[in-house]
């Protein structure tokens, strides 16, 4: 068994596709959208076979600004190894997006970073 995809709702559906299609390299399908409900989707594949679903529709509730809290926490990214972590996440917090914690090996042995996309949501790039 495997997970199939995740999916993740934005209000700006083309600046978070852009966003995971430049800086981890996923490819888009052509874009649903659903006439009577309002809703649009791109799926974004990668190079793994792992999907992310990216959905937005006219009206959607507020989302929580606090990092810490039940349910979803992160999406997270293996880009092979440690110069490829540095690299994207220097790449990132150069083109200005907020890094919640740089480089650095965890203390469960992981050598990781950890970033939030244009909508807040926290992205773990590993090696």
């Amino acid at each position: 068994m495997k997970i199939d995809h995740v999916a993740i709702y934005t209000k700006n559906l083309d600046r978070l596709k852009a966003f995971y299609e430049y800086y981890f390299g996923g490819i888009s399908n052509t874009k649903y959208k659903n006439k009577t409900s309002g809703l649009e989707t791109y799926f974004l594949s990668f190079q793994d076979g792992s999907r992310l679903e990216i959905m937005t529709r006219p009206v959607l509730d507020g989302n929580s600004a606090e990092l810490f809290h039940t349910g979803y926490i992160h999406i997270a990214f293996s880009v092979g190894s440690t110069e490829n972590v540095n690299m994207l996440t220097q790449k990132l917090e150069e083109d200005g997006y907020s890094i919640i914690s740089h480089p650095r090996t965890t203390g469960d042995g992981y050598y990781e970073s950890c970033v939030l996309d244009p909508d807040g949501n926290q992205v773990e790039i590993t090696a």
